[in-house]
Order: structure tokens, then C-alpha cells, then sequence
């Protein structure tokens, strides 16, 4: 067992890699950027519209594409240059955003254009998505990877918590517009962290490449065929379609079951950020003490009631509470099994493996958000929402005892 300091610190190993750092230091300024656009936008279609399902239509939007480009995504991300194709992406998103600021600033901004803006970002974050995922996985040593799992986690959630502050305020004083132009601005840190970071030794490649459908179906075999890698990305797929529509459902739930305003929303996502961020400090002291899958194993069960918790909360602030909580575990649990699935996989198919893991999120949380919230204008969004909860725990202990023993791992 480590010694009580270095236990302490385990969650924070990976920035001992310069590399990893600017990264992590460019991701952190470019989600504080896409967090304020998410609660602007989420306020702005449940504003106009005022329907939950509207609201997750929209959401459900920017994941969609992955059924199709996502597959995609991870052969490209295996054949290119990842700094490359990460700046690429990147410049592409700025100008999205940079189309949604001009369409709010000239007073133009409808929702069918929040709505198609949104599938083309989608399409975007899909495709850059598994060399993203590839590019941190090469940044760490082996070791190190739970560290840089997590530390990425922290920094998406320290952004979940900045950026609806910083949108809340100028939703306030400057409007929409100004998010926006903010989250266009932010996408220059990407570019700047993967000038940084150089270039990998390119993988040795057959003289005659097999065609990209042949990598896809390779990276589909391995993920299949590793029962860690199957039964994790099994586990991510229920998650993102039964408990992580509340990400996007937030908006309804402070504007239309609390009756507040964009500064509850804001509230509610930064207390999921801060609750996130202190599990990122703990959660390597917790694997050292009771070892990493058993942490994990844990958190996934806790995670159906936690969430039914939240939802089921009877004021706005017993909800900011339980979102607390709910960010933390949700951390542990994304993490935990992310690495998973990663450290199993070659490094010459991460791209691939990625894409398929982002597929099952991307198209579960597209369904899970759309369904959540059309059924929410219908029923109710507690009774929805919670009783999504539930099926969540009831899939997870199924699962449990389905799992089979070789794809347990002990934690080092």
C-alpha cells in the first residue's frame, strides 16, 4: 500500500507531464467557454418554447451524429496525426459558435437555427472525439492513466462549474450574444495546447492499408471480444441512457418545477461541478485504500438513488445538495469506467475502441434526453427522470451478476 501522502496526492499524477498539462490547461479554458454556451442555450430554448422536450430535442442534437460519423472518428483518429485533426475540429467549432454569436448579435436567433448549428457541432465533437481520447492516453505513462482520466473529468467539471457562472452574468447583463462570442474566443486554447504536444512516432502500418471499414469492424472485434472492454462499455451505455439526461434537463428542472431562473440552472450545474471536483481530489486516496474497481463497483450501484434522490428533491436547495453528490459519484463512476475499457485496449486501436465507447454514450444520452423529456411534458419530469433512475440500479445489478469473473482486474 502507498504511504498516506502519496495516496493523497495519486489523483494528481498525471500533471507531472508537461505535455498533459497544456492540454489539460486547453480543454479547461475551451469547456469554461462550452459550458456557458449550454446553459445559454438550454435557457434560451425553454424560454421560447417552454417545453421540456424541445429542450432535449435540441440537446439530443449534438449527439446524434455519432450513430454514423462516430466510427468513423476512431479509424481517422488511428491513420492522421491527432494534433492535427484536434486543431482542424477545433477551428471548425469556433466557427460554429462564431455563427450562433453573429445570428444573436443582428437579433436572428431562432430555434431551428440553435437546433442545426447544434447537429453540425455534433458532428464535429463526434468526429474529433476518440483522437482526443488517444491523444491524453499517449500524453501518460500506463500508471498514470486512472490520474489523467480523472484529472480530465475535474477539468470538464471545473468548466461545469465556471461557465454558468460566467453565463449567468452575461445572460444578465449582455444577453445571448456575448455567450456565444466568449465560446468562440475559448476554442484558441485547443490550439494553442496541441502546438505543444509533439508528434508521436507514427504506428507501423501494413504496406497495403486495409480500407477504413476494415479498421472499424477490427476496433468493433476487440471491444467485443475483451469482456472488460464489452461489459464497460455495456455499463456506459445505460448511464448516458437512463441516469445523464439530467445534464441537460437541468434548465426544466429550475425554470419549470422550481419556477426560477438562469441563475438556478447556473446553480445547479455548478454545484455538479463542485461535487465532481472534490471525488477528483479523493477518488485516488479511495482506490489506493479499498482498491479502484471496488471504488468503482460501488459508485456505479450508488448512482441509480443518488440520482432518483436528486430528482425527487423538494426544493431548490435540498436539490443543489443532492446535485452535489450526484456530481461526485458520476465522476467516479465516467472514470472509472473509462479507464477500464482504455487500459485494456492496444495503443494502435484507442482511436477506434474510443469511438465505439462514444457511439453507446452519444446515442444512448440522444435517446435517453429526447425521450426523458417529450414523456416530462406528458407525466411529469420527477416521475420520468426518477423512474429512469431506477431501471438504471435495476440494469446495474442485472448486470452484476451477468459479469463475467475475468473481466475484474485488481486495482494497482
Amino acid at each position: 500500500m502507498s504511504p498516506p501522502n502519496m495516496a493523497s496526492l495519486s489523483s494528481f499524477r498525471a500533471l507531472r507531464h508537461r505535455q498533459f498539462t497544456a492540454v489539460w490547461l486547453g480543454a479547461l479554458v475551451s469547456n469554461v467557454g462550452t459550458w456557458m454556451e449550454v446553459l445559454a442555450l438550454g435557457v434560451f430554448v425553454t424560454e421560447v418554447t417552454g417545453r421540456a422536450e424541445w429542450t432535449g430535442g435540441v440537446a439530443a442534437l449534438t449527439y446524434l451524429p455519432s450513430l454514423v460519423l462516430s466510427p468513423l472518428g476512431g479509424a481517422l483518429a488511428d491513420r492522421f496525426d491527432r494534433r492535427v485533426f484536434i486543431a482542424v475540429c477545433a477551428v471548425a467549432q469556433a466557427l460554429l459558435a462564431a455563427c450562433l454569436a453573429g445570428l444573436a448579435f443582428t437579433g436572428h436567433l431562432t430555434v431551428q437555427a440553435v437546433a442545426v448549428i447544434s447537429l453540425l457541432n455534433g458532428c464535429v465533437h463526434v468526429l474529433s472525439g476518440p483522437a482526443y481520447t488517444a491523444l491524453i492516453t499517449g500524453l501518460v505513462p500506463k500508471e498514470d492513466l486512472h490520474s489523467a482520466m480523472t484529472l480530465m473529468s475535474a477539468q470538464f467539471n471545473l468548466g461545469r462549474i465556471l461557465g454558468p457562472v460566467c453565463a449567468a452574468a452575461l445572460l444578465a447583463f449582455g444577453g445571448v450574444a456575448w455567450v456565444m462570442l466568449v465560446n468562440t474566443l475559448s476554442f484558441m486554447a485547443v490550439l494553442l495546447a496541441v502546438a505543444r504536444v509533439r508528434a508521436e512516432p507514427p504506428v507501423a502500418r501494413p504496406i497495403d492499408p486495409k480500407g477504413l471499414w476494415a479498421d472499424i469492424v477490427e476496433g468493433a472485434n476487440m471491444a467485443r471480444g475483451e469482456p472488460g472492454i464489452r461489459m464497460a462499455m455495456v455499463s456506459l451505455f445505460a448511464l448516458a441512457l437512463f441516469i445523464s439526461p439530467f445534464i441537460a434537463l437541468v434548465p426544466v428542472f429550475a425554470l419549470q418545477v422550481f419556477g426560477s431562473d438562469a441563475s438556478a440552472a447556473s446553480a445547479l450545474i455548478s454545484m455538479q461541478g463542485l461535487g465532481a471536483l472534490l471525488a477528483s481530489g479523493l477518488v485516488g486516496a479511495l482506490a489506493v485504500r479499498w482498491g479502484r474497481e471496488r471504488v468503482v463497483d460501488m459508485a456505479v450501484l450508488a448512482m441509480g438513488p443518488v440520482t432518483i434522490l436528486y430528482w425527487l428533491s423538494p426544493t431548490l436547495h435540498v436539490a443543489m445538495g443532492t446535485m452535489f453528490v450526484l456530481g461526485a459519484v458520476y465522476l467516479v463512476v465516467v472514470t472509472g469506467l473509462g479507464t477500464r475499457y482504455q487500459e485494456r485496449t492496444p495503443r494502435e486501436l484507442q482511436g477506434r475502441v474510443s469511438s465505439l465507447a462514444m457511439l453507446l454514450i452519444n446515442v444512448g444520452y440522444s435517446v435517453g434526453v429526447w425521450a426523458q423529456g417529450a414523456l416530462a411534458d406528458r407525466v411529469g419530469v420527477r416521475a420520468v427522470t426518477a423512474s429512469s433512475a431506477a431501471l438504471f440500479l435495476v440494469a446495474m445489478l442485472g448486470l452484476r451478476t451477468q459479469r463475467p469473473r475475468e473481466a475484474d482486474v485488481a486495482s494497482t
